[in-house]
């Protein structure tokens, strides 16, 4: 393997050797370059249609890299201190999935917190893993899930000490962060991996001012979403392996999900991206603590509002916070999360991450600039001034305690009936339900339906929270177990 220094990025330079070669197309994608479909072109550009093309020689197989993309995984691992990194080109999804799949069989338990991305839970009902669940502590004026406290990891791993791993979410949507460190020590003590999603974390690698990430910790693997925060196209991410975790076997569980038609797009954002980050990484990340602090400092000052930062840390499920994170609880006016992100983006047009039932998030990145920060700031003033409500009755935002009865496998794939959803209390549902974002399920297969939970389905809908993940996209009827 040719040595590369991190200034390098081996797939950008082999698509523009590519494109000097003036190669003749016989081969797919059908558009040929852009030739073949004008409009496309005419949108996305000559220069982008050009390097959409297929594997070839010269340009490696993500399938099974041997030369630039294994150059450009190689440099990735080096950066993020990782022993191998894979490009995945299916999201963070795919990258959770993969990690649960590398670590569990069918039958194999897992100890996660509840509060996972549907990925997680999506992945054991492709493997048949059984879920344990950690209950996550909760902040319940913020109506917000935190982190995992160690001692009832601890107990966890006592009471299974036949699980295969340990599920960390590193940091949470919100920036909450666990003892991840703690974590990783009471689970290899036990011979269990640490899988870390870390899907609002690719940026934790590349400043001392943040907490820490998930392969410095001693994790055995991290599913990182580049395009998130660190700048590569939607749909781009990385998994990161550790020294304990077979490379070969990963591969071979990659591929049998990853398409064999990996995009040239995704492949050199993640790439460019990497070198972006390897060299001006902690200068772009103190830019970005700089703009949120001052965002911060800023929406408090309005009056009730809470942009709430690391004064929350307890030493233990909040042991540590991602202030790059600006996230914002707006119940203190009355006003619902979704409202205030509905406003935000139908009166003021500006779009924000997402808002909750109670909280609203707003993602900043080295993208922003101030003046845009202080758009924001105004228009959350303004928002306050005019639509302000008080005595007005909110749904206090509670954890809710999921009373699993099956494994999500056997659930989603029994004999079901699709009954109204106020019919199906003290039924076992069969499927999801979420808001999107987060993306956190409120129900998932194998959890029994209480009357809390169809409470908060509908609050949550009235409020305007996108729900998903049910087969009635109405969300009027729910799937539960025969």
């Amino acid at each position: 393997m040719e040595f590369y220094s991190q200034d390098r990025a081996p797939i950008l330079e082999a698509l523009e050797k590519m494109k000097r070669a003036r190669l003749v197309p016989f081969d797919v994608p059908g558009h040929k370059r852009g030739r073949g479909n004008p409009e496309l072109t005419e949108f996305l550009g000559e220069q982008c249609l050009s390097v959409d093309v297929n594997s070839m020689k010269m340009l490696d197989n993500l399938c099974h890299p041997v030369s630039v993309i294994r150059d450009a995984e190689a440099l990735a691992a080096d950066a993020f201190g990782a022993t191998h990194a894979f490009f995945m080109v299916g999201g963070t999804t795919s990258a959770v999935q993969a990690m649960v799949l590398t670590a569990c069989k069918r039958g194999d338990k897992i100890i996660m917190p509840r509060n996972v991305h549907r990925s997680a839970i999506n992945a054991m009902i492709l493997c048949g893993a059984l879920p344990v669940y950690v209950n996550p502590q909760m902040d319940s004026m913020l109506g917000i899930s935190l982190g995992m406290s160690v001692a009832d990891v601890e107990k966890a791993i006592l009471e299974n000490p036949d699980a295969k791993a340990v599920f960390v979410n590193n940091p949470t949507y919100y920036g909450i962060c666990s003892d991840i460190k703690s974590i990783v020590k009471l689970a290899h003590d036990h011979n269990m991996l640490v899988l870390a999603d870390e899907a609002h974390g690719s940026h934790l690698y590349f400043s001392d001012r943040l907490p820490v990430a998930a392969m410095h910790a001693g994790a055995d693997m991290a599913a990182i979403s580049m395009h998130k925060s660190g700048g590569s196209l939607t749909q781009s991410s990385m998994l990161l392996i550790g020294e304990k975790v077979p490379v070969g076997y990963v591969h071979q569980i990659i591929n049998l999900t990853q398409t064999t038609s990996a995009s040239y797009l995704l492949l050199s954002s993640l790439d460019v991206s990497r070198r972006n980050m390897a060299l001006r990484g902690k200068e772009m990340v103190d830019k970005i603590i700089d703009l949120v602090e001052y965002a911060r400092d800023e929406i408090n000052t309005i009056g009730d509002y809470y942009a709430y930062s690391k004064e929350m840390i307890n030493g233990d499920s909040i042991f540590d916070f991602d202030i790059t994170k600006l996230s914002v609880y707006t119940r203190s006016i009355g006003l619902a999360g979704i409202e205030v992100y509905d406003l935000l983006r139908d009166e003021y047009d500006i779009q924000t991450e997402f808002g909750d039932i109670a909280n609203l998030l707003a993602y900043v990145s080295v993208g922003d600039r101030p003046k845009d920060i202080e758009r924001l700031v105004s228009a959350l003033a303004e928002i306050r001034r005019n639509y302000r409500q008080t005595g007005r009755k909110m749904l206090k935002a509670e954890y809710i305690s999921p009373q699993v009865v099956a494994p999500p496998q056997e659930a989603f794939y029994s004999a079901k009936e699709s009954l109204p959803i106020d019919k199906t209390l003290g039924r076992v549902c069969s499927e999801f339900v979420m808001c999107y974002p987060p993306g956190i399920p409120i129900l998932a297969p194998g959890e029994i339906v209480t009357e809390e939970i169809l409470q908060y389905i509908h609050y949550a809908k009235k409020k305007g929270c996108s729900m998903t993940g049910p087969e009635d996209m109405d969300i009027k009827y729910l799937n539960v177990m025969k």
